[in-house]
């Protein structure tokens, strides 16, 4: 029994430890509203408005409420997909800058009430919160500050009704986690049939100290979005991209909404910010914001999508996914697909933590409530810190056998400010450290990318701090490979070059065969016109893409023709033919079989052939007509068009506009030529 007291008495003492004080918070700090928000991580946007039927971006305010006439409109569709997605709210646009309304406000009569949908008396705001809330999504709110319908815009008049629809908004739909004043106001516009150009001062112009309270009165757990904040800003492009270094702290008394200069000098966030302001990436998952035909081939690839994934989340920034939404009122087929790809991919990658089978240790701890694997406990509440004022400071993480990764991730306990300035990642290799991958700020997430290793053991070294780190969860994760067939690219010689759509794969493929069979090491040289096949295969497993097969035309090398951009093997640049006609000098006579056509790939397109003829030429002079036709759905599909013909002797060829989709000028993205 003697010897048991000691024991016991120590094991008391042991339990009745007071808990060191946590670490003083680095300022400045979020508030309850952006920890919570920045929970969330990933939402959606829905482009649907009066834009959607006069198929604009920005409307001009002239529009009548009879154009908005959704055919199937299912509100309930988009919260299915935007939930299977992993999304944990939506965005709607309210109003955007034509001044359109999509509930039936009481101080206007450019509103839905005037429309014919629902025969006037539906309420899409109201639809659109039903659903988000049936799939246990938050609601989010854009308004644009900027009306260009309204006839008091630019007069004090206009701030008072903008404020009495923000109160609609805010006070009739229950609650709202984030309020979204867009950055574009003031310029032409039809502001009631004045059809004039009126500016304002952005900075002053909307009182924004006042309609912010207003905001925080209606809706006090609302997130406000401009490029200055308050509460998030934007992250300074439409790419969906934040930066290598991205500080949540922002010099917040320095910026204003609409400010010419915040993308290059405010959007990466700053050091030394006065003010908690994270970065909120917004993208679309189109060309545009809002729905276009002509783009439904052009939704974002799910390597695209996937970069934007680890380039916004990964990189200490929500992700803001735009859908928009088509004239049924319905996300479009493509959208649905690529997003719920993305889905799974990313549940893919981060299916299975190797740290928390794991054994982690520190060099040091601060005590109890603050051990090393706090870190790796699935509780963002509870985290790893040490002693203040200690200079070096490491995680040390052992899977007890060798395993394979290829992705690390962090992250701070926020509420206590952002601290981490550069850290680095290694590998013990033969009892030595080996590094393997760096990285410069974490914030509420980082996500580290690089090549497959192998390790039993990993060190994170936190090299440059503003104060101690303190790290509230770790992950190392093994994320297959991204099976999709490679990138294909060609120049005027026609040298192929070929991409693989992750790191670690290789590539097969093959010229006119049913089978990819040559491994690509580097770029090839195909001058005729030739069939490729290829694919991307894992060596690990074995496992391979689809198979892609695309038709080559012949190489463009020798052609001369005043339109340079439409023969230079890049659909995204075009020549616009004032007199409809391309001339091409193919440089020699060749035996041809067909011509290509790829229609013009901008952004805002135009001068799409939908008739043409096109005839050959010995001299450049004396011209043969051989076909005449139609490109019959290019305006909704402007994808390559393919012409075949009987084998034919040619120096010189002509493509003529025999009509335009919109009667302008006719342009061609691309000319190419068929041959045997």
């Amino acid at each position: 029994m003697k010897n048991l007291f000691p024991l016991s008495f120590l094991l008391l003492f042991s339990f009745c430890q007071e808990k060191p004080a946590p670490p003083e918070p680095v300022f400045p700090i979020p508030h309850e509203r952006q920890i919570a928000w920045q929970e969330l991580e990933f939402y959606g946007f829905v482009h649907f408005n009066m834009n959607t039927f006069s198929d604009r971006e920005w409307g001009f305010g002239d529009e009548k409420p009879e154009q908005f006439n959704p055919t199937e409109l299912d509100a309930r569709q988009w919260a299915r997909i935007a939930k299977e997605a992993g999304m944990k709210g939506l965005i709607i646009t309210a109003k955007h800058h034509d001044g359109f309304v999509l509930w039936p406000s009481e101080y206007t009569e450019h509103s839905v009430k005037n429309s014919p949908w629902r025969d006037g008396k539906g309420d899409l705001i109201q639809e659109f919160v039903d659903a988000c809330r049936e799939y246990g999504l938050k609601v989010g709110i854009y308004y644009s500050p900027w009306d260009r319908n309204h006839p008091d815009y630019g007069k004090p008049e206009y701030i008072t009704y903008m404020r009495n629809q923000l109160t609609e908004l805010l006070s009739n739909y229950g609650e709202i986690f984030e309020v979204w004043f867009d950055g574009a106001n003031g310029g032409d516009g039809w502001y009631g049939g004045a059809n004039e150009e009126r500016k304002v001062d952005k900075l002053t112009y909307y009182d924004w100290e006042n309609t912010h309270d207003l905001v925080r009165e209606l809706q006090p757990n609302a997130m406000l979005f401009s490029d200055a904040g308050p509460d998030v800003r934007w992250v300074g492009n439409e790419h969906g991209f934040a930066y290598e270094t991205t500080w949540s702290n922002l010099m917040r008394d320095s910026v204003y909404a609409g400010m010419p200069e915040f993308s290059e000098k405010w959007a990466t966030g700053q050091e030394n910010g006065t003010h908690w302001v994270p970065a909120e990436s917004d993208v679309s998952i189109r060309p545009g914001w809002y729905y276009h035909r002509y783009e439904d081939h052009k939704v974002k690839s799910l390597p695209e999508l996937m970069e934007i994934y680890y380039k916004s989340i990964g990189r200490n920034s929500s992700l803001l996914i735009n859908f928009p939404v088509d004239t049924r009122g319905l996300i479009h087929e493509n959208d649905e697909k690529a997003i719920l790809k993305m889905a799974e991919k990313i549940r893919e990658d981060f299916a299975d933590n190797f740290v928390k089978s794991a054994k982690i240790s520190a060099n040091t701890e601060r005590g109890t409530g603050y051990e090393a694997e706090l870190a790796a406990d699935g509780d963002y509440e509870t985290y790893w810190t040490v002693p203040d004022g200690e200079k070096e400071a490491f995680l040390v993480i052992d899977f007890g056998k060798e395993v394979s990764f290829n992705r690390l991730l962090l992250q701070e306990y926020t509420p206590l400010g952002q601290r981490v300035k550069a850290f680095t990642l290694e590998k013990q290799v033969n009892g030595s450290w080996e590094k393997i991958a760096a990285g410069t700020t974490i914030g509420y997430k980082r996500i580290l990318r690089f090549a497959d290793q192998t390790a039993q053991k990993i060190r994170i070294m936190f090299e440059d701090v503003k104060a101690i780190p303190v790290i509230s969860e770790i992950g190392v994760f093994n994320a297959p490979k991204l099976l999709l067939a490679p990138e294909i690219s060609r120049d005027k010689s026609g040298r192929v070059t070929l991409t693989a759509p992750d790191d670690g794969l290789e590539i097969w493929y093959g010229l006119d065969e049913a089978k990819p069979s040559k491994r690509y090491s580097e770029p090839f040289l195909v001058e005729k016109a030739s069939t490729l096949v290829v694919i991307s295969k894992d060596p690990k497993t074995g496992n391979q893409s689809n198979v892609l097969r695309k038709e080559l035309v012949l190489a463009k090398e020798k052609w001369r023709s005043e339109a340079e951009r439409a023969i230079d093997e890049n659909p995204g640049t075009f020549f616009t033919a004032q007199n409809n006609e391309l001339v091409v000098d193919l440089g020699e006579k060749i035996q041809l079989t067909g011509f290509t056509y790829f229609p013009m790939q901008a952004r805002y397109p135009s001068g799409h052939i939908t008739r043409y003829s096109f005839a050959i030429s010995q001299d450049g002079k004396n011209w043969e007509p051989i076909s005449e036709g139609e490109f019959s759905n290019v305006v909704n599909s402007p994808i390559e068009q393919f012409v075949r013909l009987e084998a034919v002797e040619a120096r010189w060829i002509k493509l003529k506009a025999l009509q335009t989709a919109d009667g302008n000028a006719a342009t061609v993205g691309e000319l190419g030529v068929l041959t045997k």
